[in-house]
């Protein structure tokens, strides 16, 4: 696999130098991440069908990455960000081969769709903390799968990190027995795990393709799979009759999520999925501090679990420039 710190400009043939390290650029994810968990697990209650509310915030996302998307291609002449955006990086293979076209249709249909449904049901029957948590094994899943399948390696450090990054979300969340195992955690569960697999098929799918196409996959395939399950459930009505407060949230959530989409699709081009997955679970940070801000959370009692997750997201920053990259 083809990872170099430099992609070429198909329209001048020069060479950019990569601005930004992956772990650098999936620390924006996590806080996007932890704003998005905090504020999600509010919205989503102003529903009453999540479904509905997650197909109306993933339409948001995908005008909003559609509109920044035209606006880089247009300016990528002038901006290193843009063109590194929409530049798809020079490799060998065939854009159109068969395992390309499925792994694109799993971003697109599993990734931006049926996952998405399955968390956000599963989030509607439980609380925020355990649900993070279990979106933050995503990690475990990851490591799993990326050393046979992208031959990403684990070092000691990784492992140390995982360590801590694993023992932080079990002490924030009160130890293995706060965690109820209902169908609400199934779901969310099974979503995470989706996820797990999309990342490695998109950091597969990556070196041959720009960051703003496979985003625009994943949520523009993916919104059109929500209507197709709102159409067959009986709710397609209920997407265009919102309330005012609902069109907020929505709105809301959706910018966030294509921040996040357009984060993380640039880090994993630029760094290894076991760590910018790592470094995705400080978003956890993030939330607790919201919900301290908000009266929801005691940072005291939670203070050696994020302890723990800081210092593990801080080992994979810091041992970052010491590995080349896979």
């Amino acid at each position: 696999m083809r990872t170099d710190s430099t992609v070429e400009r198909a329209e001048s043939g020069t060479r950019l130098p990569v601005p930004t390290s992956g772990v650098v650029v999936a620390g924006a994810t996590a806080v996007l991440s932890g704003i998005s968990v905090f504020v999600n697990s509010s919205a989503v209650h102003a529903f009453h069908s999540s479904t509905v509310y997650t197909a109306a915030k993933n339409l948001v996302a995908t005008l909003v990455l559609a509109a920044v998307s035209a606006a880089a291609v247009a300016g990528r002449r002038w901006s290193r960000a843009a063109a590194h955006w929409t530049t798809r990086p020079a490799r060998p293979e065939r854009p159109r081969s068969w395992p390309r076209r499925l792994g694109l249709a799993y971003v697109g249909v599993v990734g931006g769709g049926i996952a998405f449904v399955l968390f956000f049901q599963g989030l509607a029957q439980m609380q925020a903390t355990p649900a993070a948590f279990l979106r933050d094994s995503l990690v475990l899943w990851v490591a799993l799968a990326a050393w046979p399948l992208l031959g990403e390696r684990l070092s000691g450090w990784n492992l140390v990190a995982i360590a801590g990054l694993v023992g932080g979300q079990v002490a924030v969340l009160g130890g293995p027995g706060h965690l109820a195992l209902g169908q609400g955690s199934l779901l969310v569960l099974s979503a995470t795990v989706l996820w797990a697999v999309e990342v490695v098929v998109a950091r597969w799918l990556l070196p041959g393709t720009s960051p703003a196409g496979l985003a625009l996959t994943r949520m523009g395939v993916g919104s059109l799979v929500l209507l197709g399950w709102l159409t067959g459930t009986g709710k397609l009505g209920a997407l265009v009759s919102l309330r005012p407060s609902q069109l907020g949230w929505v709105a809301l959530t959706g910018i966030l999520l294509a921040g996040y989409v357009a984060t993380w699709f640039t880090a994993l081009a630029r760094a290894r999925a076991v760590d910018v997955t790592s470094v995705l679970v400080a978003s956890a940070l993030v939330t607790a501090a919201l919900g301290a801000s908000a009266g929801t959370v005691n940072l005291a009692s939670q203070g050696l679990g994020l302890a723990l997750i800081a210092a593990g997201a801080a080992v994979v920053v810091w041992t970052w420039p010491r590995r080349q990259p896979a």
